[in-house]
């Protein structure tokens, strides 16, 4: 009688890998493994023959770089996306992708259930289900780490005796890399108090104190050039990633709030993805309106909970996708940086729709700017504050205030 399957998103790291024997034995799945290169630069090759060493009974392989970029990245860039002001959603934007094409080979490949190796004190596990959900809620799910409340020591001990390859170089931490960042938690990570040591960096260098300038050029708040150079935005991300990361630029250490109601610390290196956001926040100071940037920054922290928590696909997104990118028609120019052993900062700025005008911001002779007009606007602006303050003083000294209203008594 023929098993049923199941189709399991394979990074081919210790998670996933032990995944695979765990569907065979407690499931008595043919197990169907599909890694997407979200921008992983991993040996995909070895990948897969790691899956098939390991007993999967086929291995899918998809480039899906260029939709990450376009459909994922993109988007995020133009909403300013970071999570609580932090973190730039690098694995958070690739698991509502690596869950959709999961589905689609799960369709391809007639199989009844979809799994991933996600624990449950994890965000990622959210991520998964409630797409998978969202795109065919007849597909069974499942999650043997979450499952049968695996813990990391139990995996390593568990693909020991089932002579399953393991790269005993990187046990130390839990590790994910796309072409938007890199997150590394686990490990000596978890003492608060200790700085994070140099081995579990990669991207961003310290040891440089040299003095570098980029400008970047938008257009429709997407980037598009990099210092007077059009080029694709995935090859402006490796470029970023390496000239930034050199400086010392996209480290992020804080304390994440996350879905399940875990604080944890979490570090990231994000060099591209910290440099073009900041460029792009700016680029948009000098475009939108104060009023469009005010209810703009609400907008921009509502997607990015959206899309660290798992509701890539709740209507809500696609709505407030709509008001944002009819603000980025205007969001075109330039935006020089300069960057110094770590720090960031932005040095010039450029745009054919500044709404900075400097025949009315200079305090020069020639301005435009008619002082005398604003003695009456400050009036009206402080109106109801002054007389609310008249009002509160006056009760604090135990008189009545009364107005134009006479007590007759």
């Amino acid at each position: 009688m023929t098993k049923k399957k199941v189709a399991l998103a394979y990074s081919g790291g210790l998670d996933t890998s032990v995944c695979i024997r765990y569907l065979q034995k407690i499931h008595d799945l043919d197990v169907v493994t599909v890694t997407v290169d979200c921008g992983q630069n991993e040996d995909f090759v070895e990948t897969e023959k790691k899956s098939l060493d390991i007993g999967s009974l086929k291995h899918v392989f998809i480039d899906a770089k260029d939709e990450f970029v376009s459909d994922y990245i993109v988007p995020s860039i133009r909403a300013n996306g970071l999570y609580q002001e932090k973190y730039p959603l690098a694995t958070a934007l690739a698991r509502p992708l690596i869950a959709k094409k999961t589905v689609e080979i799960a369709h391809k490949e007639n199989c009844n259930f979809i799994a991933h190796g996600c624990t449950g004190k994890g965000n990622d596990q959210v991520r998964f289900d409630v797409t998978i959900k969202s795109l065919d809620p007849s597909l069974g799910i499942i999650a043997p780490i979450r499952d049968m409340n695996l813990t990391r020591d139990v995996e390593i001990d568990f693909a020991r005796k089932e002579n399953i390859q393991i790269d005993t170089k990187v046990n130390n931490y839990s590790i994910d890399v796309n072409i938007w960042g890199r997150s590394i938690e686990g490990g000596n990570l978890e003492d608060v108090l200790v700085e994070p040591p140099l081995d579990c960096f990669q991207l961003v260098k310290f040891d440089s104190s040299k003095t570098q300038y980029l400008e970047i050029e938008f257009e429709n708040g997407i980037p598009v050039s990099l210092d007077g150079v059009k080029m694709s935005l995935i090859s402006m991300i490796d470029i970023l990633n390496k000239k930034a990361g050199n400086c010392g630029i996209g480290v992020v250490d804080h304390i994440e709030d996350r879905i399940v109601g875990i604080k944890s610390r979490e570090i990231y290196e994000a060099p591209a993805a910290i440099t073009l956001i900041e460029a792009h926040k700016d680029l948009e100071k000098m475009v939108l309106t104060s009023q469009e940037l005010r209810f703009k920054h609400l907008v921009d922290n509502q997607w990015g909970w959206l899309a660290y928590s798992g509701l890539w696909l709740d209507p809500l997104r696609t709505a407030l996708d709509a008001f944002i990118n009819e603000t980025q028609k205007r969001v075109n120019g330039k935006i020089r940086m300069k960057m110094h052993n770590g720090g960031l900062r932005v040095v010039g700025r450029y745009s054919d729709n500044s709404l900075y005008k400097n025949e009315l911001a200079t305090y020069e002779s020639g301005s435009l700017f008619n002082q005398e007009l604003a003695r009456g606007f400050v009036e009206l602006w402080g109106l109801q504050s002054i007389t609310a303050n008249t009002i509160i003083n006056n009760l604090n000294k135990g008189k009545k205030y009364l107005g134009e209203y006479k007590n007759e008594n």
